[in-house]
């Protein structure tokens, strides 16, 4: 079965997993590449999150495998890994604000046991599989905050740093065996996990005793792009096997980051 036709040329059939498939882009990702005839395991959290995909699926006649996979839990990982796949997509991940001179750490632990080391665990699995089958793919989903650096958002913008990180050096690694590595640099969508993120940190932060004052995020929050642009972007990116190895979109966010990097150069204390 094949695909779409595409700019990025013709795309035949992958086997993919995404991880965090049970909302936002990983939900509309998944049910994308599904109707493009991809065979898509959908990794969800939690139970509810996989019976309300199956109902949907089901719903809209659509062939769509739909796992538990709390990326943290090793019994979950485990299961993930007995699927044969083309590619993987490190789409799951949380947010948590806070100053980082304040932030419990906590929260910072979470953060890199969600978003970073239990996708590096699972990734590590898939690898194996990969280089013994002589090809395949992993696609990080990073974030603008993996380039950029945006105050409050410090513990989320570390753990996507660690990911760009991960992601090259894989990247150099693995091209001898066949395995390309790949990211995808969302900016500011309206998903509503910017919205949870930017809230999480009125759970432990108290203005009277606080160091550093939060701020008012209800006007950047305000002016969130609509999702799907980067949804279709990422259902066409991700079973191409030609294309940039960091893909960033709205463009107008490329264009911000490819800015402040340079500026970094020229930072003073």
């Amino acid at each position: 079965m094949r695909s779409k036709f595409s700019q990025l040329g013709e795309i035949m059939s992958k086997t993919i997993l995404i991880t965090g498939a049970g909302h936002g882009f990983g939900k509309g990702t998944a049910f994308g590449l599904a109707r493009a005839g991809h065979k898509v395991i959908a990794a969800a959290q939690i139970w509810p999150q996989v019976w309300d995909l199956r109902t949907e699926a089901k719903e809209q006649a659509l062939e769509l495998e739909v796992i538990k996979l709390d990326i943290r839990d090793e019994i979950d990982r485990q299961h993930a890994l007995t699927y044969d796949i083309d590619i993987l997509v490190n789409n799951a991940g949380i947010m948590e604000s806070g100053a980082m001179a304040e932030i419990p750490m906590e929260r910072v632990r979470e953060s890199f046991e969600t978003n970073v080391f239990g996708h590096l665990e699972l990734t590590q699995g898939f690898v194996r599989k990969m280089i013994k089958q002589g090809h395949g793919k992993v696609v990080w989903i990073s974030s603008m905050g993996g380039i950029l650096k945006v105050p409050f958002l410090g513990a989320y913008c570390a753990t996507k740093h660690a990911i760009e990180a991960i992601a090259w050096i894989m990247k150099e690694e693995l091209a001898p065996y066949g395995v390309k590595v790949a990211t995808i640099n969302p900016g500011a969508y309206r998903t509503g996990f910017n919205d949870t993120g930017a809230e999480s940190a009125y759970q432990w932060y108290d203005p009277e005793k606080g160091l550093i004052k939060l701020p008012d995020y209800r006007d950047a929050l305000s002016q969130q792009y609509d999702p799907q642009e980067m949804i279709d972007v990422m259902v066409e990116v991700i079973p191409s096997d030609d294309h940039l190895y960091r893909t960033v979109k709205p463009e107008t966010t490329a264009d911000i980051m490819k800015q402040v990097q340079a500026n970094e150069w020229k930072a003073k204390v």
